[in-house]
């Protein structure tokens, strides 16, 4: 299985300190080698980051560690290939544009005999991560000529996700740059940081942050990963089934399929 990372802050945060947690997890602390991503949002742009190689060993990995790029909307991801070779193309996350905007994605998990349909977005490897992105954005194309806001849009991706789920694991995040869209099939968890803020002690590195000299009372911080990275705070699991809506750090819409 993979791991995901997420970020969604209602100021451009940097996300150094959670994704040194990560990386170590991609070959050195976790078996996650096949390749990792990572993308940053700054307003209608993504700046993306991939390497093929284990994120643990890999420089440029090293490089965005030393370089605290803030963003608003973060997503990131590290692999373990159960479909699709180890090479860049079938590195996540994906990115397709849609109405202007760039849509980024990064799923855990693993879909059984998935083939959907061709339509407009056609995958560039070779994994069922890749090809579920593509399917939901023609779901989306198809639903919709024109521009919608995302709480339109929320029922076709909770149904595309919940056809996802009846076919595997689907643990998935989903953004535009504006909001951020996770959804739980199994594993899935997320902190909000706000103040008053405190030291958080990283599971996977010898790393500690006291997040009171770094932030103002105003700031509103949620990270999100497959598995908790800190050993010192209190996190929200998921429950399988649970989707929740991010926007400015905030929870602003949340579901539970049955």
């Amino acid at each position: 299985m993979c791991e995901l990372l997420g970020m969604s802050a209602n100021v451009p945060t940097d996300i150094v300190f959670s994704f040194t947690g990560l990386m170590q997890r991609g070959g050195r602390t976790g078996p996650h080698r096949d390749g990792w991503g990572i993308g940053f949002y700054e307003g209608r742009g993504l700046r993306l980051f991939q390497d093929p190689r284990a994120s643990s060993e890999s420089e440029v990995a090293q490089l965005v560690q030393r370089y605290p790029i803030k963003s608003e909307v973060v997503i990131g991801h590290i692999r373990q290939a159960n479909v699709g070779r180890v090479c860049l193309a079938n590195t996540h996350p994906f990115v397709r544009e849609l109405w202007g905007r760039n849509w980024c994605f990064a799923h855990n998990g693993q879909l059984a005999d998935f083939n959907p349909a061709p339509g407009f977005y056609c995958p560039v490897g070779d994994t069922d991560s890749e090809a579920a992105f593509c399917d939901l954005l023609n779901r989306v194309r198809t639903a919709f000529d024109t521009p919608q806001m995302i709480e339109t849009l929320l029922p076709v991706l909770v149904d595309a996700c919940t056809a996802y789920r009846k076919q595997g694991v689907f643990n998935a995040l989903l953004s535009d740059g504006d909001w951020l869209f996770s959804f739980c099939s199994t594993k899935l968890a997320h902190i909000t940081r706000r103040a008053p803020f405190g030291p958080a002690q990283l599971k996977d590195a010898d790393l500690k942050v006291d997040f009171q000299a770094e932030t103002t009372p105003n700031d509103v911080v949620t990270v999100l990963a497959t598995e908790p990275l800190t050993d010192n705070e209190c996190w929200a699991l998921y429950q399988p089934g649970e989707w929740r809506l991010w926007r400015a750090g905030e929870c602003v819409a949340h579901g539970q399929l049955d």
